[in-house]
């Protein structure tokens, strides 16, 4: 997979969490979890921008390290919304399935990079 594949990739996800969380219910609870699924799930394809214009293999990791901590944070609103019936199953498990997946693929990147910087000496 390509960066601009990735990029696409977290892109379209960006534009399914705000497709699915204008669905969420207009009440308290349902406005709590929009606002806070709203920045995690839009952000990663942001951060991954940013990363991909990293000055050092080690800035980018640490870039990459915030599209980690993004994508399981909106994997835990989606079980939330899942759990609680907000949104029908049916809708929600798609995006989580591709929230692991795209977690998954940046963490291998993470890994790699930090083995190839160890490997140049870069990373002690």
């Amino acid at each position: 997979m390509t960066k601009d594949d990735l990029r696409e990739r977290l892109t379209v996800f960006a534009v399914g969490i705000i497709k699915m969380v204008d669905t969420l219910p207009n009440s308290i609870s349902g406005v709590a979890i929009a606002r806070q699924i709203v920045r995690s799930g839009t952000s990663p394809s942001a951060n991954y921008r940013a990363a991909c214009l990293a000055k050092s293999d080690k800035d980018f990791v640490n870039k990459l390290k915030m599209v980690e901590e993004e994508l399981d944070e909106t994997v835990h609103w989606l079980d939330v919304i899942t759990r609680s019936q907000m949104v029908a199953a049916s809708r929600v498990e798609p995006l989580i399935q591709e929230c692991r997946e795209l977690l998954s693929i940046i963490v291998k990147a993470i890994v790699s990079t930090k083995a190839r910087m160890k490997a140049d000496g870069a990373l002690q």
